[in-house]
């Protein structure tokens, strides 16, 4: 998989991108007009019922062909049909991002290598050969400790897409995690205090902390859907009293922005959430807050964000 947050020295990311869940698959096309982007040509479409079952671990599509014939029909009404180069959206169930912290200062490169090898391992719960992982150094945390982002893919999985990609001609440079292509709306701004994202999907969600356009914290959370509030409080009060309290002269407010896609966990219920936890008066920001002009009610941001965020890197 590419590197999550690769310095964007690779040149000229195509301003067209596909996204796929479990029940859906939407493509897009974005021109820009002035600080914002609006889209040139986009479509949704509906999955059957099991044709991708996202997961970590598992097989996830059940029939190739008919991805790709979907995809192809999807391509096709949308106007883009002759597209080659594309940005693609794995669903989140199907990728794992941390961070790393390597205590203590490493003697040598190969040392730290080895450090992040373990720690890859043990957080991923596979061998760094079956998998495919994006790596990012980070500033360094409050204390002083080397920190990186890390988001994995099982190889076998990966290789079920590239499949699909493949078998219709798409040239995908970039695939990334969901929440990677929908944070693109918090950090393209340049906003300098603390954000964050919340999505969600059938088998948990993500939330990703940002300061300064660069990740604080990251959770990909695995849980029940009645187990969902208790784990963004939990990941709330920690930002709150390690994150904050520990960063106080330099924290300034707490978050001060909200983003939330997805079906799966109430837009209102998380500001509640958050603003009961940390105090203030925040709710979702919509698609045109952020920077997304949406014709009517046509489309959903839910649907779109991921693969229209990516879309933007075109203009990065």
């Amino acid at each position: 998989m590419s590197n999550p947050l690769s310095k964007l020295v690779t040149p000229r990311f195509p301003k067209a991108a596909v996204g796929l869940e479990g029940a859906s698959a939407s493509v897009v096309s974005l021109e820009r007009r002035g600080s914002a982007f609006s889209l040139k040509r986009a479509a949704t479409m509906t999955l059957p019922s099991g044709l991708i079952r996202p997961s970590f671990e598992e097989q996830n599509i059940s029939d190739l062909g008919e991805v790709a014939d979907a995809l192809l029909q999807l391509a096709t009404s949308a106007g883009l049909v002759r597209q080659r180069r594309w940005s693609a959206v794995l669903p989140e169930a199907v990728t794992r991002t941390m961070i790393l912290t390597i205590e203590g200062a490493p003697a040598s490169r190969a040392e730290a290598e080895e450090i992040l090898r373990w720690k890859t391992e043990r957080a991923f719960g596979a061998s760094v050969e079956e998998l495919r992982v994006g790596r990012e150094q980070l500033s360094p945390d409050a204390e002083g400790r080397a920190r990186y982002l890390a988001t994995a893919v099982r190889e076998i999985v990966l290789a079920e897409y590239e499949a699909v990609f493949g078998a219709l001609g798409w040239h995908t440079g970039l695939i990334l995690p969901r929440h990677m292509g929908e944070e693109r709306w918090l950090l393209q701004t340049g906003f300098p205090g603390d954000s964050l994202l919340v999505s969600s999907h059938s088998e948990g969600f993500t939330a990703v902390m940002t300061r300064a356009r660069k990740p604080l914290i990251v959770r990909s959370i695995v849980c029940d859907p009645e187990d969902r509030e208790d784990e963004l409080y939990r990941l709330l009060l920690f930002y709150r009293d390690r994150i904050v309290g520990e960063e106080a002269e330099v924290a300034g407010d707490m978050i001060e922005r909200l983003l939330v896609v997805g079906e799966e966990f109430g837009k209102e219920r998380v500001s509640e959430i958050v603003n009961e936890t940390l105090g203030g008066n925040l709710r979702s920001l919509s698609a045109q807050e952020v920077g997304l002009v949406l014709p009517s009610n046509e489309f959903s941001f839910d649907a779109l964000a991921a693969p229209a965020g990516l879309a933007t890197l075109a203009w990065a």
